[in-house]
């Protein structure tokens, strides 16, 4: 009998720890060992069962979540799937606990209904499956002292303009927020346009795009329909809807579409990718980045049939190798390369 994955559950309310243990036992391969209110009870539990997973709240008495994940990641890296209430005030501290090692985050479980308890449970269940997979770095290894040398390389290489209809498009999921936040801030300020899915809950998707703008020589917007395509610019998809590319009057614009859900997702890889391909075709470069799941594999394999410059990350440096290991599983990617490469592979594919 295959041994259940075994998660520590970190809640300060009685209801939500009793409604995620009994959530998270459903499924046969799972196994809550302990709940813990606080994380100083929560410390002396991991340290007691050894967990494979933990969920962790942000606002807790004592110590909130933040802080105590950050002195986990510290002295005993494990897989977190963050589970607090999914607001805009929220975002900025659930970004936060990406930044520091968490895997993957979640809304409480709200509705009480058979369905909506129904789809939680699936949703919960995938991300702790994942989690335990994925590859978790220690806090140290997130925020080295110095940046590596291939960042300001390629901040400097290129004094030319590039190719004229060259556009390059992003795809990530699980652990995409921080490779997204890697690979825009190695750009320099002259770069092609980009444009960007990341599987993320509306209300997170304007701070995250704000997170970046701060971070990058990179303008980055959260895209708005009809909006232009410009150059030194990135535009990424808001929670809401889907983020298409179409063109008009010979120039780039983004199209927001609120159609079903996508492989699941809205806004989906799949839909941005199809989009760019038709529009772009061969003056394209599309990268898929760390995400569970295959959103945008089969869409990568057609950008490459269509003659588009493929990039899949590699699976030593991606949190969840699902939606790259899809497309590279079946040939989509003309490239397979760590993520401190794909910025530089960018620049090369635009300027060549």
């Amino acid at each position: 009998m295959r041994t259940k994955i075994k998660v520590v559950v970190v809640d300060d309310s009685a209801m939500v720890r009793a409604l995620l243990t009994q959530i998270i036992n459903a499924d046969p391969r799972l196994q809550v060992v302990a709940a813990a209110a606080d994380p100083y009870e929560a410390r002396e539990l991991i340290k007691l069962h050894n967990p494979d997973v933990i969920t962790l709240d942000i606002e807790m008495p004592k110590m909130n979540g933040i802080t105590f994940l950050k002195n986990l990641m510290r002295l005993r890296p494990t897989p977190v799937v963050m589970i607090s209430t999914l607001t805009q005030d929220q975002a900025p501290a659930t970004l936060e606990a990406l930044e520091c090692g968490a895997v993957d985050f979640l809304g409480k479980p709200q509705g009480r209904s058979d369905i909506a308890l129904r789809e939680y449970s699936e949703i919960i269940s995938e991300k702790i499956v994942a989690a335990a997979n994925a590859r978790v770095r220690g806090l140290d290894s997130l925020h080295p002292s110095s940046r590596d040398s291939s960042s300001s390389t390629v901040l400097k290489a290129i004094d030319r303009p590039h190719k004229q209809n060259f556009l390059c498009a992003m795809g990530a999921s699980t652990g995409g927020t921080e490779a997204i936040k890697e690979i825009v801030r190695s750009l320099p300020e002259r770069c092609p346009p980009l444009v960007i899915t990341q599987h993320i809950p509306e209300v997170f998707s304007t701070s995250f795009a704000r997170r970046l703008d701060s971070l990058s020589a990179v303008k980055v917007y959260e895209a708005e329909h009809d909006q232009p395509v410009e150059h030194n610019c990135a535009y990424l998809a808001p929670g809401h809807s889907h983020l298409k590319l179409a063109r008009r009057a010979g120039r780039y614009v983004c199209l927001l579409d609120q159609g079903p859900p996508v492989n699941r997702h809205r806004p989906s890889v799949e839909v941005l990718f199809d989009s760019v391909c038709a529009v772009a075709g061969d003056d394209a470069t599309a990268v898929l980045l760390t995400g569970m799941g295959a959103d945008g594999a089969s869409a990568l394999l057609r950008l490459r049939q269509a003659g588009a410059f493929t990039v899949a990350q590699d699976e030593a440096s991606s949190v969840v190798w699902g939606m790259p290991g899809a497309a590279v599983k079946i040939n989509a990617a003309e490239k397979v390369l760590p993520l401190d490469k794909i910025a530089r592979e960018i620049l090369r594919a635009a300027f060549d």
